[in-house]
This record gives C-alpha cells, sequence and structure tokens, in this order.
C-alpha cells in the first residue's frame, strides 16, 4: 500500500487578511498536529506561498516591498513549524521568485500558470 502523502502550501490569505505572525505560526503547528492525528502515517510535506508580490493584482494588496517581506517571513515561520512538526520542508521559493519575474501568472494575474505548476511538479517528482 502506498503511504499517504500529505502538501501543506498556505499563508497568503493570512497576509491578505492582515494576520499577525503569531497568529500564523500558532494556526500552522494546529494544522500539523492535526495531520499527525488523523493520518500518523502520512509524509507530510510542506512548500513555501510564491511571491505573488510580483503578480500583476500583487499591487491591489498593499506595497509589493513590503508584500515580499511578509511573504518571505511568514515562509520562514512555515519552514520552522514544518520541521518542529517534523515534516519535510520543500523549499521552491527559489523557483517561485523566479517565475515571478518570468510573469508565469494565471489570467486572474495573482496564481500561477498552469505552466508554472508543471514546473513545481518537475522540482517536487524527484523528492516525493
Amino acid at each position: 500500500m502506498r503511504p499517504t502523502i500529505v502538501t501543506v502550501l498556505i499563508g497568503a490569505n493570512d497576509i491578505v487578511q492582515g494576520s499577525r505572525e503569531d497568529r500564523y505560526r500558532s494556526q500552522l503547528a494546529r494544522i500539523h498536529l492535526r495531520i499527525r492525528a488523523d493520518a500518523p502515517g502520512a509524509r507530510v510535506f510542506a512548500l513555501p506561498q510564491p511571491d505573488w508580490s510580483l503578480s500583476p493584482a500583487g499591487a491591489g494588496f498593499g506595497d509589493p516591498a513590503a508584500i515580499a517581506r511578509s511573504i518571505e517571513r511568514f515562509n520562514q515561520i512555515a519552514r520552522e513549524e514544518t520541521e518542529s512538526a517534523g515534516a519535510t520542508w520543500i523549499d521552491l521559493f527559489p523557483l517561485m521568485r523566479d517565475q515571478g519575474r518570468r510573469r508565469m501568472f494565471a489570467a486572474d494575474g495573482l496564481h500561477p500558470s498552469a505552466e508554472a505548476y508543471a514546473e513545481w511538479a518537475g522540482a517536487l517528482a524527484p523528492l516525493i
């Protein structure tokens, strides 16, 4: 039987909604605890959130430089909580930031394009 695989990628909505770092950290800790309770044998992987500050729609949420700093900080918190929970952090952020610079966004101007997701899959396949 194949192991259950769980992937965690969250944080953008927390930034948009003005969530504090301590609240975000607490929520992530609870999510990881719940995953372990519901699927104790699962292989758990977590990914950073993409750099949506570079997206055409990103400026609608505030200063792009401030958003980029928040994304980096929230990604650091996500990494810390992932490692604390004994899960595996996969740092695709350099790829994600490069994709933002290459303007690989979906038609909504915010989310990654299908091509961007395909690049993620290519990078993740040998790791998962």
